[in-house]
């Protein structure tokens, strides 16, 4: 075959944390090795970028012009790509896609479901840019919006368009982020912060994190033109210390955007100055809170405070003080760029734009997805997601995070907006979304959930503190198989007490895994305190390892790897366990060859 000769190629790797700890580098490395080999690096370019959102099937290579789209790729696949599907023009069929519906091969990723009904804003540029080249950022309209905003407009009328577009913070309250600037610019101070939460706590929830490490420069470019808009100097980036990747891109789109003068004294010759500096978290859910992120930063206890006094009144070093988070700052720039009417045309009548999912747990297609206010959850679990994990049924979805609620089949078919999502008794949060299916046992999930928060809890106010530890006591009890019905009573009881009486938003939202639970499985609770049994075989204290003895030969590995002794039997003879003495570890079940042991 003759060899055909590349006009100009790119090959975009994932370098998001998902994939390059899946080894991504290499590829990108071993690539680029073949490339100088081959004596076409004027030809070909090696990008590492942010991440793809297809999670579940990295690490991901994508080469343009032709936009093939390659899937769990190996360090030993980079010399092939080049060689045969870069220079000699023949994709590697064994890495594409294979559509499970119809089992074909998907080379175009416009053509895979789980990208088919994704509208990508806050993440237009994860996956396509290189975020530690800031020029990359700016051949993508990069900067023009704070380039119009603080030569063109004055502050007010910049205010005015991010009020027109309807943007809500996406951080999980859903605040209208105009109304937030415009408080903060009619405070009066000569000292004001403008201050991204980058702390993202909840469990499987990895959104802020891949646009820290895909965009880093539309937080810097946003946050600055915010700073222009309320009249303030400052930026501060509070991100937690576990998120490296993220801190090292951060850093390095704010060394290059002072090295270009977009950031510092008067930038772009307009008189404006702005610069922004990183604070690290120690990794305090509570810390999500504005206030409680305030204090942190202050080098303080990161307790939450009573407000008002809000932070655009008085927050850090008691200045007025605007925070946002790191999906709501993503939006910003290209409401400018496109126009607020555009941005307000998608979604709901009162949730605008798109909305940021981490979607994990039992789906199939694990990842980071972006779709319009509006979608319903059918469409993100069936459509985008694939559907449930080994062809098990669907039982619910977590939304929200630890103070969200778990929704069940019956929800399928709400919208997926602020509203809905509330009046169902769940929450949109900051946007993990986790899907479980009949193997969950829904009071351990509730149980779970509040385990979380009684750890993170900052243990200022005592509906928190104490409530939620109770709560916890009972369902330890519950899950152990010495729950009653009074106990049921006393759950729902204290979890409403505390939704009305604590301080902070993370201790008001606490209860919603149990009182949803409660609500849409309360049969399943039922189970646990009446008859002792769980139905989802997950409550190791209510189930019980039996032997089969029309099964079992007596072939003694059961009981010679019983750490306790509590299987007994002749040698070639059935065997019993006594289930005083079982410690219900698996170690049985797991040794027997002949599936003679079950879990009842």
């Amino acid at each position: 075959m003759e060899e055909a000769t590349p006009e100009h190629m790119q090959v975009l790797i994932c370098g998001g944390t998902g994939c390059k700890a899946s080894n991504s580098a290499a590829i990108a490395e071993n690539m680029k090795a073949c490339i100088k080999e081959l004596g076409v690096e004027d030809k070909v370019e090696v990008i590492t970028t942010g991440c793809f959102g297809f999670c579940e099937k990295g690490p991901i290579v994508k080469i343009l012009p032709d936009n093939t789209f390659y899937t769990q790729v190996k360090p030993e696949d980079a010399s092939e790509i080049i060689r045969e599907h870069v220079i000699g023009g023949k994709k590697i069929q064994r890495l594409l896609y294979v559509d499970p519906e119809t089992n074909a091969s998907v080379s175009d990723s416009k053509h895979m479901n789980f990208y088919r009904k994704q509208v990508r804003i806050a993440l237009r540029n994860c996956g396509l840019i290189d975020p530690e080249n800031i020029n990359e950022y700016i051949a993508r309209d990069g900067y023009s919006a704070l380039a119009d905003c603080i030569t063109n407009k004055t502050p007010e009328e910049v205010i005015d368009i991010v009020k027109r577009s309807g943007l809500r913070g996406r951080g999980g309250a859903g605040f209208p982020t105009g109304s937030k600037w415009e408080f903060a610019s009619k405070s009066r101070s000569d000292i004001k912060y403008v201050v991204c939460n980058a702390d993202e706590g909840d469990p499987g929830a990895f959104m802020d994190r891949s646009i820290m490490e895909g965009d880093p420069n539309s937080i810097v470019e946003a946050m600055a033109i915010c700073g222009y808009a309320i009249g303030a100097k400052y930026g501060l980036i509070y991100v937690r210390a576990e998120y490296p990747l993220a801190i090292h891109r951060l850093k390095t789109a704010i060394t290059q955007a002072r090295e270009l003068g977009l950031l510092g004294e008067n930038i772009m010759g307009s008189g404006f100055s702005f610069d922004i500096t990183i604070r690290y978290g120690a990794g305090a859910f509570v810390c999500g809170e504005e206030t409680a992120l305030i204090h942190s930063m202050e080098g303080k206890r990161g307790e939450p405070t009573l407000k008002p006094p809000f932070p655009a009144v008085e927050g850090y070093r008691k200045y007025p003080t605007n925070v946002n988070n790191v999906e709501t700052w993503a939006n910003i720039p290209v409401i400018f760029q496109k126009g607020p009417e555009w941005f307000a045309s998608i979604g709901t009548e009162k949730s605008k734009g798109t909305k940021v999912f981490a979607l994990a747990g039992k789906i199939n297609n694990v990842g980071l997805i972006e779709v319009p206010m509006g979608t319903t959850l059918r469409e993100v679990i069936y459509e985008i997601g694939g559907g449930i994990k080994g062809g098990k049924k669907f039982k619910a979805v977590q939304t929200g995070g630890p103070s969200g609620g778990c929704l069940t089949e019956k929800h399928l078919d709400i919208p997926i907006d602020y509203e809905s999502l509330t009046a169902a008794g769940s929450m949109m949060g900051s946007g993990g979304m986790i899907v479980m299916d009949e193997d969950n046992c829904m009071v351990q999930v509730a149980r779970f959930y509040l385990g979380f928060i009684v750890e993170e809890s900052c243990g200022k106010c005592a509906p928190c503190r104490i409530g939620n530890k109770r709560m916890l006591e009972i369902l330890d009890r519950i899950v152990a198989g010495k729950g009653t019905l009074e106990d049921l009573d006393k759950l729902e009881n204290l979890a409403n007490v505390i939704k009305d009486t604590a301080l902070c938003g993370l201790g008001q939202t606490s209860p919603n895994p149990v009182l949803s639970t409660l609500s849409n499985f309360r049969d399943e609770y039922l189970e646990h305190v009446v008859d002792k049994k769980c139905r989802a075989k997950q409550c190791m204290s209510m189930l019980n390892y039996t032997i089969n003895p029309k099964n079992c030969v007596g072939c003694h590995l059961c009981a010679k790897n019983c750490p306790v002794g509590a299987i007994t039997g002749e040698l070639k003879q059935p065997h019993t366990i006594d289930q005083q003495k079982c410690i219900k570890c698996g170690t049985c079940i797991n040794n027997c060859r002949l599936h003679a042991i079950s879990l009842k």
